[in-house]
């Protein structure tokens, strides 16, 4: 009997997640197409730091969004990290939701992202932010546009003392599996930043999110990010520090 009940409860739960997920979309694509105009608004007339408490407030405005759905997120930050050098956070990738808690727990670090270069047109508010807000776009097949694209980002967080997120994986986890590390731009980074922290960062659980791609959204889905010491780049050697946040990084992902 407690396993049937169980099956049914799940059923019951999938069932659900198809007007949630509805209601969710509706009050998302909202968000996204105000704090457009909002961000516009913000940039050409008072800013940099209008444009990014803009984004600040959005990305906030999204993990609520994603609380229709039940969803929760455990992201705890330490009181210790600097905001006065420039510090590269590594992490895994499961989903398209992996980003939104970094924008807003993560704000007063100003993370900027390397974007795939198909993200900086045609959605609003996302490809605005990408295109202004100190991200990058690298076309994947162009080597060198995507060489000059680092190094005018690691000049960029070195000058302004920001962070800069890389998702060495290359490509989301599907499933939440680890993948392996593409190390070319960590390797880039590292040698223009060698004054940089590093800060790994270990995502679990927003895989289930897109369990069934963009629709539906399951619901309940608890979302935990681990962060991890920081480490100075010239206190290792490339290699030895690549491999050592890869291994900090893959230890905490979760089982499915």
């Amino acid at each position: 009997m407690p396993a049937t009940a169980g099956f049914f409860m799940k059923r019951i739960f999938h069932f659900l997640s198809y007007p949630f997920t509805v209601l969710f979309y509706l009050i998302f694509g909202f968000c996204l197409v105000f704090f457009h105009g909002i961000q516009w608004v913000g940039l050409n007339f008072f800013g940099y730091q209008a444009h990014k408490k803009s984004v600040d407030i959005l990305n906030l405005l999204i993990l609520l969004c994603l609380k229709v759905l039940g969803t929760s997120f455990e992201f705890k930050v330490p009181k210790n990290i600097p905001q006065d050098i420039p510090i590269i956070i590594v992490s895994n990738h499961q989903s398209l939701w992996d980003i939104p808690p970094i924008i807003w727990f993560l704000r007063k670090l100003h993370p900027k992202f390397v974007s795939k270069f198909e993200l900086g047109k045609g959605i609003p508010s996302v490809s605005y932010n990408l295109r202004h807000g100190g991200s990058i776009l690298i076309k994947r097949n162009n080597a060198k546009q995507a060489l000059s694209e680092m190094i005018k980002f690691s000049d960029y967080l070195s000058k302004n003392n920001r962070s800069g997120v890389i998702f060495p994986e290359g490509t989301r986890s599907r499933k939440g599996e680890a993948k392996r590390f593409q190390r070319k731009g960590l390797e880039l980074l590292f040698k223009k930043m060698p004054e940089a922290l590093v800060l790994p960062l270990t995502i679990n659980n927003s895989w289930k999110l897109q369990r069934y791609g963009m629709f539906p959204m399951p619901l309940g889905v608890k979302i935990k990010y681990i962060l991890h010491p920081l480490m100075k780049v010239s206190d290792f050697e490339t290699d030895v520090l690549i491999d050592k946040i890869e291994m900090q990084i893959k230890s905490d992902i979760l089982p499915k």
